[in-house]
């Protein structure tokens, strides 16, 4: 007898549904990486270049006080930690200074360059035990209403670069300021 049954390949439904779900996977890490982008972009676009004229009264009050015998580069508002806060980059003689200023014009931080040789030796040491292979290129003093509370070092090596703090008497900090 002849076989009249035709032949058909047979299928394989694993691999069906495997080749199904792959673009629907695609397109959910596209999504989820999207996301990511905007919220990065998102963090790093906060700040805002404004004129002095942009300014609240009371921060133009403040950073005229801060400013004087200083060189002004420039003003920028920001959101930090859900807060409005305003910045005022100086350069007062050859080194620069940020100061952050409250809506309400109080200093919040200043951030001042020091020299590396002007820092006591303990925190020169800390500084560069962090720096571990890194070149120490910028050292500022951090100091928070009123009070210092760090030193930071800008550090480079090759075409990486980074900031290292330690604490007004060289130790380490337990979180950075």
């Amino acid at each position: 007898m002849y076989n009249l049954s035709l032949s058909l390949p047979q299928r394989n439904v694993c691999n069906e549904r495997r080749n199904m779900m792959k673009p629907r996977n695609f397109f959910i890490i596209t999504m989820l990486a999207l996301g990511f982008l905007v919220a990065a972009s998102e963090s790093h676009a906060k700040e805002k270049q404004l004129k002095k004229s942009d300014l609240p009264p009371a921060v133009q009050t403040t950073a005229d006080k801060q400013s004087q015998g200083a060189k002004v580069f420039g003003y920028a508002s920001e959101m930090e930690e859900g807060k409005l806060r305003y910045e005022v980059q100086l350069m007062v003689n050859g080194r620069s200074r940020d100061v952050t200023i409250a809506p309400d014009g109080a200093v919040l931080e200043i951030e001042q360059q020091v020299d590396l040789s002007e820092l006591p030796a303990a925190v020169r040491e800390g500084l560069q035990k962090k720096a571990d292979a890194g070149t120490i290129t910028k050292v500022e003093s951090l100091t928070k209403l009123g009070v210092l509370v760090a030193y930071e070092a800008h550090l480079k090596k090759g075409n990486k670069r980074w900031e290292v703090q330690v604490g007004p008497a060289g130790n380490s900090l337990p979180h950075p300021e």
